[in-house]
């Protein structure tokens, strides 16, 4: 699994942290998404694609 975030898309809701913290954080600067595991492994697939799915902006996408 792959995971690609775009930080022009992102609203800084922070659900994608609520759903997968230990891929994605937000940053401090100005809350945007920081993607800590762009290959995360196959254990977190559930919650990354839960994080991509309840993302308000569409800012991740997950591929296989």
């Amino acid at each position: 699994m792959k995971v690609v975030v775009d930080q022009e898309k992102c609203v800084g809701s922070g659900q994608c942290v609520l759903a997968a913290d230990d891929v994605f954080d937000q940053r401090d600067s100005d809350g945007l998404v920081d993607l800590l595991d762009a290959s995360p492994p196959q254990a977190r697939s559930a919650d990354v694609r839960h994080a991509a799915a309840v993302c308000p902006a569409g800012a991740i996408l997950v591929e296989d």
